[in-house]
C-alpha cells in the first residue's frame, strides 16, 4: 500500500500505547511500518529536503498531535505513554482518529487556534484554500517555529540549574554582550549574591557592566517583590542596567514596576527566552532553508537597460 498520511497513523499509534507501558518512538515506527505493510523502498522514501523519511516524519507529526490533545504524554526522551484520556478515546472504538476527532479536546483547539498577534501566529493551514502558496508557506514556517520554541522552552525548564546558567551566558554572548564566552562564563554562578546571579560585560571593552538575575521556574509567576529585590541589589552595586530572565512569566504588577524605573531593567519571560534562542541560534540548528523568489518586473520592462548590459558584457569579452 502507499505511505499513509499522518492522520491515518494516529489511531494505530495510539493503539500501540494501549497496554499502558512506555514505548520508544523508533520501535513504534517499525511496528507501524509492518502494520501498513510498507515496502523497504516506501520506508526509505525521503522528504524533498532529503533529511528524513516521509513515513517517519508523518509518524512524528501524528505523535505530536496526539500529545497536544493529551491522549499520550512524553515520559522521557524518545518515549511516550498513553494517558487516561487516551484510554477513554480508545474505549469509544473510533473508526479513525484524525484532526476532526481531536478538536473535541480544548488543549488541541488551543494548539490550532491562531493568536491575535503576528508573533504568536500558529494557524492550521491544512486544507485552507483561502491563502496563496506564499502565505501558506509563511504561516507554515511560523507554525513550525512556534512549535520548536515551545519544545525548546520545555527542555530548558527540565534542565539542571547549572545548565541554565551556562545557557544564559551563551545567549547573552550570542546577542553581543560579555566579550568572549570564556570571560563571560567567569562572571556567572554567584548563587544569588545580594539578589544578583551574575555580572557580564555590556560591551567587549568592559566599559560598563550588565547584572543578571536568572530564575528557572516552571509555573510560578515572577511578581513585583522579586523585581524590587533585584533593583535593590542593582542600587547596591551602583549599577545602571540589569536583565531579569525567567523560564516562567511576569505579573502585570512586576512589568509595570520595571517600566516605571529610572534605571534600565529588562524583563525576559520564558516565551521571549525561547524566541531569542531561536533568533540567535542557541540550542537549535538549521535543517533546511528555502528561498522564495518572484518575477523582477523591472528586468522585463527595462529593455534598453538589458540591451546596454549585454553590449557591455560583449564588449568586455572582445
Amino acid at each position: 500500500m502507499s505511505i499513509p498520511d499522518y492522520q491515518t497513523v494516529m489511531l494505530p499509534l495510539l493503539e500501540i500505547a494501549a497496554d499502558g507501558k512506555e514505548h520508544h518512538i523508533r520501535q513504534a515506527m517499525q511496528n507501524l511500518a509492518d502494520y501498513f505493510n510498507l515496502s523497504e523502498d516506501e520506508k526509505k522514501e525521503l522528504l524533498p529536503s532529503g533529511v528524513s523519511s516521509i513515513f517517519n516524519s508523518r509518524v512524528g507529526w501524528a505523535r505530536t498531535y496526539l500529545k497536544k490533545a493529551n491522549l499520550i504524554k512524553y515520559t522521557k526522551r524518545g518515549y511516550f505513554q498513553i494517558t487516561d484520556r487516551g484510554c477513554d478515546a480508545l474505549s469509544l472504538k473510533p473508526a479513525k482518529i484524525d484532526v476532526a476527532f481531536l478538536r473535541r479536546y480544548p488543549e488541541f483547539i488551543e494548539f490550532l487556534t491562531p493568536k491575535k498577534t503576528t508573533e504568536e501566529l500558529a494557524d492550521e493551514i491544512i486544507g485552507d484554500t483561502s491563502q496563496t502558496p506564499e502565505e501558506a508557506l509563511a504561516n507554515g514556517y511560523l507554525k513550525l517555529r512556534k512549535q520548536l520554541e515551545s519544545d525548546v522552552l520545555a527542555r530548558v525548564k527540565s534542565s539542571a540549574p547549572e545548565f541554565f546558567e551556562r545557557l544564559v551566558v551563551r545567549l547573552l554572548t550570542s546577542i553581543g554582550y560579555g566579550g568572549s564566552l570564556a570571560d563571560a562564563g567567569k562572571a556567572i554562578g554567584m548563587s544569588g549574591d545580594g539578589g544578583i546571579d551574575g555580572v557580564i560585560k555590556e560591551d567587549k571593552l568592559g566599559l560598563d557592566l550588565l547584572y543578571i538575575q536568572a530564575k528557572r521556574w516552571d509555573n510560578t509567576t515572577v511578581g513585583r517583590p522579586e523585581i524590587q529585590k533585584f533593583v535593590g541589589a542593582l542600587y547596591g552595586k551602583k549599577a545602571k542596567r540589569g536583565v531579569f530572565i525567567t523560564t516562567s512569566t511576569f505579573s502585570k504588577d512586576a512589568l509595570d514596576y520595571a517600566e516605571a524605573l529610572d534605571s534600565k531593567v529588562v524583563l525576559i519571560n520564558g516565551q521571549q527566552l525561547a524566541e531569542l534562542m531561536f533568533e540567535f541560534g542557541v540550542g537549535v540548528s538549521t535543517v533546511n532553508s528555502y528561498v522564495v523568489k518572484r518575477i523582477d518586473s523591472d528586468f522585463f520592462e527595462d529593455d534598453e537597460g538589458l540591451g546596454s548590459s549585454l553590449e557591455e558584457v560583449s564588449g568586455e569579452s572582445r
